[in-house]
């Protein structure tokens, strides 16, 4: 980090550096302004619709014919009939998982080149792959365009987690009208996977370092059915108790807690605990039997549930209601009316799935006249409180103009987001489990394929697993383990897309790669640049540096005003950051009030000073022998002092009895009798 050798501010680094950075997402707020409506043509580009949802099929689509290539076969093998449509594809991405697993650079040359005859043979799978390999550099030669191009193809072949790469690459390049055509088909896609009654918890990957350590807390509540407290919860349940049996069957249903999502045990817990009179439960069994989620679809049994739940005062479940009738499932007939009235029950209690489904109703006018602006403030509500769906329709609205001005950036954004949330999205919850088990390599490699596809987090995951953990991350280079050099590369490469979208952190990282020529050529303005854009995002640490920066004219203009209010702005923005900043300031009142004296040139000298006192206490207080040493040494002298401590106490107690021996009081007698003779 900048701060720690440089002159006064030595000490403001050990300080400062304890500051927890926050690297969390921000919660999205958005603000609905009469400019972002679009006051004409709201009819245009809309066509009046009976398909309520617009979501292709009622009947769900399995993970694999949502997202072909996948890589659930591998992780969780149930079905031998879809490997067996790509055997050569899956046998090399077997084969390259296994070979990071081990840090088998023999087996990892082998799977690249059976996974390269498969792509040369046209499987838009392995050329997906090979777009990958390409891509990180890994037994190839690291190239851009190649990797591009096999994506390309893939894409065209179907593949998509290459949609998701190029979509991604598009958006780096600020190409929005490219990038907004994929990621609005891969969106629709991860839409299709949603629920129709009640949305599932957003599920963001697991960050698995907070700042330069690892993230312990979130890791142990990611331990699946290792975790204690998940056998707490486990027994909780097995004694009868219905609230344990609801939360069990939830994280087994949406696959939280590092549970494997398992619909068969959700429904065994939900069915025991609406016994127990669970009203939640009943809820979500609804959900279950009208999406057929492990038991045959059924939808009459549906709308009992659900019925059921909204009478206990479940208020979301009215949307599931909702929704069969305006679809006409389980029920005589569509009636777009009790959908209407099922809807607005839910407003009224502030669910926001009940404000994205009247906001639908509103934008197509069914059993409602058609009214786009009354939709788009719907959907805003919905969005603000965290619903997919309805940033799935804003960024419709945006992509096409009507009810919102047409904004592709807008547009790209949202779609991004709600595509992030597709079955793809598996790869995160298999790197988390491999890291927890300890397979480091297999987890940096399924990070780094998420982070080609635009996860942030994943980004910073695989960074960080680079960083931390060095050669035992089992980066695989061109030719063999990783060099420094590629393994920095690679890092920094990650860290600057992790900071390109959001993340403070690492932002901060790149500026410190860029100041101290870590991975890259030594840039005193672009390490300026990349501090300013962590401190964009209110980072302390950040504003610390660019002070820093101001105050010796390095990247930036001297300035020792500009220095202050940095340095101010830091103590503004977090509270410990007071001592670093308050010794940052006392070198500012130095350097004004005794700019070219001999005084400023000592506090200049010592980031010279620094390392070399470091090296030596690192190679020699520390060094084991000389440890023992110093230590018996300190002993001695402390010894010492409480002699004649004792000495100078029995002359002043009896100044007549002179030089004459005197016995030890006993705390003295304790540890003369500890001292070795």
């Amino acid at each position: 980090m900048r701060i720690s050798g440089h002159g006064i501010v030595i000490l403001s680094l050990l300080i400062f550096s304890f500051i927890e950075i926050s690297v969390h997402a921000r919660p999205v707020v958005l603000v609905l302004s009469n400019d972002d409506l679009n006051n004409g043509g709201d009819d245009i580009g809309v066509e009046e619709s009976s398909d309520f949802d617009e979501f292709g099929e009622s009947e769900p689509k399995s993970e694999e014919q949502l997202d072909p290539g996948s890589w659930r076969p591998i992780f969780e093998p149930d079905d031998s009939t879809v490997q067996a449509a790509s055997p050569q594809y899956y046998s090399g991405l077997h084969n390259i998982l296994a070979a990071a697993s081990e840090g088998n650079f023999r087996l990892m040359e082998e799977a690249v080149e059976e996974i390269e005859a498969a792509s040369s043979a046209g499987d838009p799978h392995s050329q997906s792959l090979m777009g990958f390999v390409y891509g990180t550099g890994m037994m190839r030669e690291k190239s851009k365009s190649k990797s591009f191009l096999h994506h390309n193809f893939a894409a065209e072949g179907g593949n998509m987690q290459s949609k998701m790469a190029l979509a991604f690459t598009y958006l780096r390049q600020d190409m929005h009208d490219k990038a907004v055509q994929l990621y609005a088909e891969l969106a629709e896609t991860a839409v299709n996977s949603f629920l129709i009654s009640k949305d599932s918890p957003v599920v963001e990957p697991t960050r698995i370092h907070s700042g330069t350590e690892e993230n312990k807390g979130a890791l142990r509540k990611s331990r699946g059915e290792e975790d204690e407290d998940f056998q707490i919860l486990e027994y909780q349940a097995q004694k009868g108790n219905a609230g344990a049996m609801y939360k069990i069957g939830l994280f087994y249903y949406f696959g939280l807690r590092g549970l494997r999502r398992d619909h068969t045990k959700a429904l065994h817990w939900f069915s025991k605990a609406v016994e127990k009179g669970e009203p939640r439960s009943m809820e979500l069994l609804g959900e279950i039997y009208a999406r057929g989620a492990g038991v045959e679809r059924n939808y009459t049994k549906a709308l009992e549930w659900l019925t059921l739940a909204a009478k206990e005062g479940l208020y979301s479940a009215f949307n599931g209601i909702g929704y069969l009738y305006v679809k006409g499932y389980g029920v005589e007939k569509k009636n777009y009316t009790k959908a209407r009235e099922y809807f607005e029950k839910a407003v009224d209690n502030e669910d926001p799935s009940g404000h994205y489904n009247l906001g639908v109703l509103y934008l197509k006018g069914i059993g409602v006249k058609r009214d786009v602006r009354q939709a788009t403030k719907y959907f805003f509500v919905a969005a603000n409180a965290g619903q997919p769906k309805a940033f799935y329709q804003l960024a419709k609205m945006f992509h096409t103009g009507v009810g919102l001005k047409k904004n592709l950036e807008m547009a790209t954004s949202f779609y991004k987001l709600v595509a992030e949330r597709g079955p793809w999205s598996s790869l995160s919850r298999w790197a988390l489990e491999a890291y927890l088990k300890g397979d480091v390599g297999k987890a940096l490699i399924l990070y780094s394929r998420m982070g080609e596809m635009g996860y942030e987090v994943a980004q910073s995951n695989a960074a960080w697993i680079l960083d931390k953990y060095g050669e035992r991350s089992m980066c695989m280079g061109m030719s063999g383990f990783c060099t420094d050099k590629e393994r920095h590369e690679r890092a920094h490469a990650l860290w600057w897309r992790a900071s390109e979208q959001g993340n403070e952190h690492a932002a901060l990282l790149i500026g410190d790669a860029y100041y101290y020529g870590r991975g890259t050529e030594r840039d005193f303005v672009r390490a300026a640049e990349a501090y300013m854009h962590a401190k964009s995002q209110s980072n302390a640490q950040a504003m610390f540096n660019l002070g820093y920066m101001h105050e010796h004219g390095q990247g930036l203009p001297f300035d020792l005003h500009l220095a202050k209010r940095y340095y101010d702005q830091a103590l503004e923005s977090d509270a410990a950051a007071k001592l670093p900043v308050t010794l940052a300031l006392a070198s500012l009142w130095l350097r004004r009030n005794y700019a070219d004296t001999f005084l400023v040139r000592v506090v200049d000298s010592l980031p010279e000073v620094y390392p070399k006192v470091e090296t030596w206490i690192e190679n020699v207080v520390f060094e084991e022998g000389n440890a023992t040493i110093l230590t018996l040494l300190v002993c001695l002298i402390t010894i010492l002092y409480l002699r004649e401590r004792q000495r100078r106490q029995v002359v002043v107690a009896d100044p007549v009895a002179g030089d004459v021996a005197q016995p030890l009081d006993a705390d003295v007698a304790q540890h003369l009798a500890a001292f070795p003779r």
